[in-house]
């Protein structure tokens, strides 16, 4: 049951993942069409809505992870994924721009399905594999950015709402295949009765202080998330402008760093975690994150973008690494409000990170300056990973690990 589990959910976050891949590629002309912005414009409104997006699971997120505590992972996942087709359907009508941004205000209220599909996996697996398990997130994103954006391209031809009708179809497609097919994984003798301080988002630090490796950790994880949106957020921007590259090259970049993401998280990691541990693995994918921002950065041609990201692949695993050695320091009963403060933590990261990156995009490639530096939000990105490094070294040695997670 628990192999069939896994392959449930990893089926479930593919296609959840497949249907915002289909909207990477079109979504940045789609809102300059209906808002009659230019391109400079359309990107700042393209940025708010990440924003947006980040700020309502970051409000949301800990309340959502607290009712999977109580009613199960499986219905918070279908409410999920339910108005996730909510959102595209309003996006694939929209006349205007504000109809977009009631549509991502919806999703991000009920953005759990990482949060509930996270709490999914520590709920079947064991404390050994419990890090290898966390791949499948890893590998869905990795499928999903593979297929995904190349897919909503070629739909895109066919009118530029097309792609969205295709990502509420999907969503439809997963709510009766969780409907049907998924289990439930939380046991009726684990649930638990929440409070509304559990909920809380603003108190959710205060949630980690329970732990004391996820509190020591909790700097690392902001400042890793916030080189992560960096470097989501201005991708698109930097290729575009230091190596002048089309829509069809930023799209085979990210095919690129899809499939990377699914070899180490699916291949190198049933070897690596288990040979290295996930303190081991964390520190060389946090420093493997660093090295590969600088290296982006400081590349003169485009085609060393491939060798800089293959040779820095461990960087894929930080996160499933650290998602498994957190969430041994719960108990099976707490899992989805653990999920939940990470996930709100995240997503206060979301809403934060693209703002910045895109304003050190903006002021280092200004009109009039002498010397362009459009690489900038990645130097920004490396410099929080170190810092994130730092942290994470001085945590897991000030900390006693389980057996477990040293295993």
């Amino acid at each position: 049951m628990r192999k069939s589990s896994v392959a449930f959910i990893f089926v479930t976050l593919l296609i959840d993942v497949l249907g915002f891949g289909l909207l990477i590629p079109v979504m940045p002309s789609f809102i300059g069409s209906i808002s009659h912005q230019g391109p400079s414009a359309a990107a700042k409104s393209y940025g708010l809505l990440i924003a947006l997006y980040g700020a309502m699971q970051f409000l949301f997120s800990p309340l959502l992870g607290s009712l999977s505590d109580k009613f199960g992972r499986r219905p918070v996942l279908l409410f999920s994924l339910f108005f996730n087709g909510i959102d595209y359907v309003i996006m694939a009508c929209a006349p205007t721009l504000p109809w977009l941004f009631l549509g991502r205000f919806l999703s991000g209220i009920a953005g759990a399905s990482f949060t509930a599909a996270s709490s999914y996996i520590a709920d079947i697996s064991t404390p050994e594999n419990r890090s290898v398990n966390f791949g499948v997130i890893g590998a869905a994103f990795g499928i999903g950015f593979i297929i995904g954006p190349a897919l909503g391209g070629f739909l895109g031809q066919m009118g530029p709402r097309v792609p969205f009708w295709a990502s509420a179809l999907l969503c439809a497609i997963n709510v009766i295949y969780g409907y049907f097919v998924l289990p439930e994984s939380l046991d009726k003798a684990n649930r638990r009765n929440i409070s509304l301080k559990e909920a809380n988002p603003f108190l959710v630090l205060k949630l980690l202080k329970k732990y004391p490796l996820v509190w020591a950790m909790t700097g690392c994880i902001i400042a890793n998330n916030l080189g992560d949106r960096f470097l989501q957020s201005t991708w698109v921007l930097v290729m575009s402008y230091k190596f002048h590259w089309n829509l069809a090259s930023t799209g085979l970049s990210l095919t690129a760093v899809g499939l990377l993401a699914l070899v180490f998280q699916l291949g190198v990691a049933k070897i690596a975690i288990p040979k290295f541990g996930d303190r081991a693995i964390i520190l060389i994918g946090i420093a493997s994150a660093v090295f590969e921002m600088i290296g982006i950065a400081i590349v003169p041609q485009g085609w060393m973008v491939y060798p800089v990201m293959l040779i820095t692949g461990m960087n894929f695993l930080y996160n499933q690494a650290a998602q498994g050695m957190l969430s041994k320091q719960a108990p099976d009963t707490e899992q989805g409000s653990l999920q939940g403060a990470l996930n709100g933590v995240a997503s206060l990261t979301g809403v934060i990170g693209p703002i910045i990156g895109s304003l050190l995009f903006s002021y280092y490639t200004r009109p009039g300056l002498a010397v362009k530096i459009p690489a900038m939000p990645f130097v920004g990105a490396a410099l929080l990973y170190a810092v994130g490094f730092v942290i994470a070294a001085r945590a897991l040695r000030d900390y006693h690990l389980p057996a477990a997670v040293e295993s």
